[in-house]
């Protein structure tokens, strides 16, 4: 059930809230949420009711119930014993003068409560569909496409203003978190990879970096700027990468619904052994975000390391795909990086109950998913770069690139 409403301008503001149903209009369900919503404010007028300085509902059984704004007051009766709400009047007192946004202003409480993660439909294999390859370079060698087939922007250098954008993002006091997985001996790549975040990324914004490692004690500490917080998350350790990157879908989506979605606006879930060398803003932020992996943006998508064993539910038909995305960038506001992380654990655990594993483990199941789920904004390669590769005409400068490493050894 979802509530939204109509502030029309000129109206004063609630302090106490008191209604009345009868037991035939009031089922558990609406006694439930308003047992455990923030009430929103309500005009008087809305009610057609004169002001009056009383503050406190009478009646036996009643108790006030204060929230942000107003009061409210609801019956203290069990709901096995009473329905009934106190009497339907409307007390105001000291009317106030309102700020307010025109046109329509939500409850930002009820919007967070949509965040019940109850419910999830079950995983149900997606339907191929086949169409012509979207390219990166399809107008010029040295151009990149800006928008693709399904209207989502492709963002790179010159397609943005930063300054103009960030003025219109940082009034809405967002908080933008990171997940990063420092797992063995990955651990050394952390304090490189904060201290170029801490200048290069969304800086100006609240940012809550989240460090999941099975060794805490070598996780450096990091001088952090006003309003950048850092949480080490340990989690447990296992023998084999493949089984750590397959644990990662997992581990986001529970920590979105333990703790993530009440902190932050927006999540990025990123590799730590990267490194930040332009500014990152807010010209990334969208509802699901995807980025071009650098090695297959110029390709044909038949060069694509998608799954091609049908038996995966990672599986990529000859004929589909858009552009091959990497495993290590992608994000969106929390709830929707939840239903995506979700999504992917979900084919993962389809194909264990197989006793399969997809090519490139949750890179693949995240290639599947955003095939059949688009992003609603990709980011060129400039956000995904890979040092080993000279950087190519088209790209006009690099923001985040992953480091030349010995990933044999890193992996053993």
């Amino acid at each position: 059930m979802d509530f939204a409403l109509q502030w029309p301008p000129g109206l004063c503001t609630c302090s106490f809230l008191c209604l009345d149903y009868s037991s035939s209009h009031v089922n558990e369900e609406l006694l439930f949420m308003l047992q455990n919503i923030t009430l929103c404010v309500l005009p008087t007028k809305l009610w057609g009711l004169p002001p009056t300085t009383s503050t406190s509902c009478a009646g036996p059984g009643v108790k006030n119930i204060p929230v942000p704004g107003m009061n409210g007051c609801m019956a203290n009766d069990s709901l096995q014993n009473t329905r009934r709400l106190c009497p339907p009047r409307v007390y105001v007192e000291n009317r106030l003068s309102v700020s307010y946004v025109p046109y329509y202003l939500p409850c930002p409480e009820i919007f967070n409560m949509k965040l019940q993660y109850k419910g999830e439909k079950p995983f149900q294999p997606v339907t191929p569909s086949q169409y012509p390859q979207p390219k990166l370079l399809e107008q010029k060698p040295t151009e990149l496409l800006t928008l693709t087939p399904w209207l989502a922007p492709i963002v790179s250098e010159g397609t943005f203003d930063p300054e103009l954008l960030h003025r219109i993002y940082q009034p809405l006091n967002l908080t933008v978190g990171v997940t990063v997985f420092a797992v063995g001996k990955y651990t050394q790549f952390v304090q490189h990879f904060l201290e170029s975040a801490e200048q290069f990324f969304m800086q100006g914004f609240r940012v809550h970096y989240y460090v999941f490692t099975n060794d805490p004690t070598a996780i450096p500490r990091v001088r952090l700027g006003s309003g950048r917080l850092a949480s080490i998350i340990p989690i447990q350790g296992h023998s084999r990468w493949e089984e750590i990157s397959t644990r990662r879908m997992e581990t986001i989506s529970q920590h979105i619904v333990e703790r993530a979605h009440r902190e932050i606006d927006y999540l990025f879930c990123l590799d730590v052994d990267m490194v930040f060398r332009n500014p990152w803003g807010p010209e990334t932020l969208g509802d699901l975000v995807a980025a071009i992996h650098p090695g297959y943006f110029a390709v044909p998508r038949q060069q694509f390391p998608y799954e091609r064993r049908p038996l995966s539910t990672a599986f990529v038909a000859g004929g589909e795909g858009d552009f091959y995305y990497g495993g290590a960038v992608f994000g969106g506001r929390v709830a929707r990086v939840y239903d995506f992380t979700r999504g992917c654990h979900m084919g993962i655990l389809a194909d264990k109950a197989n006793g399969i594993m997809a090519a490139w483990q949750e890179e693949s199941h995240l290639n599947r998913r955003f095939i059949s789920h688009k992003p609603s904004k990709v980011l060129s390669p400039e956000y995904l770069w890979d040092d080993r590769k000279p950087q190519p005409p088209s790209l006009k400068l690099i923001r985040f690139s992953t480091l030349d490493k010995d990933t044999d050894w890193l992996r053993s």
